[in-house]
């Protein structure tokens, strides 16, 4: 499979999107607001088909659209106890989805176009697409890298029992605006779906298993790596579509992970362990 460039490519790309998304996801599921991506990825996808539908603005329309989004998830403020963010950011979902598919469905190639916007196309990513990506993914995790404790310190923050009073708030846009811009340009290579699996699948998985930082992120960092290589291994042996066949994978890891904390549950009460042993045998996490 690595004789082949085109292959090699894919894995680079896979490799570059999913070790970042891994990562932001861990802030993602940690608020508590895992359709967030889906709706930023889908606003993407409303940007590049509006872009499409007047021919022009590829790459500055759907930042554009990415940047607003963002900004109006920032400063949403749920003050109605009987209300949800992931409600209100699925309404975001639902409509950019149907305003997709709509401007999407007025293009020579329709339904072949909405099938790339789901699962993108990595087997044609170009080496002038990996390197733009390289560079903007570059400077975002110098960005969490240098801010990392204000992003952590947010998360804690943002967590969905607990109620906020402000309105704005410059670091949890300059979150959103970092998912933002992970997400235009990964959403243009490997799709909506494959781009959410991303986000979610490595980061539940790592919280099963783990409990320190440092450990939550190697563990979706491996999860992440092994989804792209068996995922595209998988397309490439059994001639499988490559963005469904690393969703598919990450699933299976998904159970695979979700069989090991069953078991380790069941011993854990089977021995009666206390908190102190029980951390033990999660190998000091």
């Amino acid at each position: 499979m690595l004789s082949l460039n085109f292959m090699v490519q894919a894995l680079i790309i896979s490799l570059i999107i999913g070790l970042f998304l891994s990562y932001l996801g861990l802030h993602v599921v940690g608020r508590g607001i895992v359709f967030v991506d889906l709706a930023i990825g889908q606003i993407a996808s409303l940007g590049g088909a509006l872009a499409a539908y007047i021919g022009f603005g590829a790459t500055s329309i759907p930042i554009i659209f990415t940047l607003i989004g963002s900004l109006l998830i920032s400063v949403i403020n749920i003050r109605d106890k009987r209300l949800k963010l992931e409600a209100v950011i699925g309404i975001f979902y639902a409509f950019t989805s149907a305003a997709t598919v709509m401007l999407i469905s007025k293009t020579p190639h329709g339904d072949t176009d909405i099938q790339e916007v789901l699962f993108g196309n990595v087997l044609s990513v170009s080496l002038k697409q990996i390197t733009e990506t390289g560079i903007v993914y570059g400077m975002l995790i110098i960005l969490h890298v240098i801010f990392r404790r204000k992003f952590f310190e947010l998360n804690e923050s943002m967590r969905p029992e607990k109620t906020r009073d402000f309105i704005f708030n410059v670091w949890n846009f300059l979150f959103y605006t970092s998912i933002g811009l992970s997400i235009v340009f990964a959403v243009r290579i490997a799709g909506v779906i494959p781009v959410f699996s991303y986000l979610i699948f490595p980061s539940v998985c790592a919280i099963m298993l783990a409990r320190s930082v440092q450990w939550l992120i190697i563990l979706g960092l491996i999860i992440s790596f092994s989804g792209s290589f068996f995922g595209l291994y998988v397309s490439y042996h059994f001639d499988f579509p490559a963005g469904s066949s690393i969703v598919a994978v990450l699933g299976v890891l998904f159970v695979l992970v979700s069989a090991i904390r069953l078991f380790r549950d069941f011993y854990i009460k089977k021995h009666n362990l206390n908190s102190e042993d029980i951390s033990k045998t999660d190998l000091k996490i």
